[in-house]
């Protein structure tokens, strides 16, 4: 999972958040916006889960700043059962 960025010709900025299969290269999501929060990517992660009716064993990120949020970790540890 990771955010790309990129800028329009006529100058607006867009962000888009990136789910990947590290086993199968398979891209599972992408959730283009001028700006993302930490809600949205917990909205695309449900979508994901009720897509496929499983939740990943792992989920890697880069630890940039997108990912470094306290409702993150609180919807992580909820789904994680802690």
């Amino acid at each position: 999972m990771d955010f790309v960025a990129d800028q329009l010709f006529y100058g607006r900025k867009i962000r888009s958040l990136t789910v990947v299969d590290n086993y199968s290269r398979q891209c599972l999501a992408i959730y283009v916006g001028q700006s993302l929060k930490s809600e949205d990517v917990v909205a695309v992660m449900n979508r994901l889960q009720s897509l496929y009716l499983t939740v990943p064993e792992r989920i890697q990120v880069d630890n940039g700043s997108e990912f470094i949020s306290k409702f993150l970790d609180k919807c992580g540890a909820a789904r994680a059962g802690l």
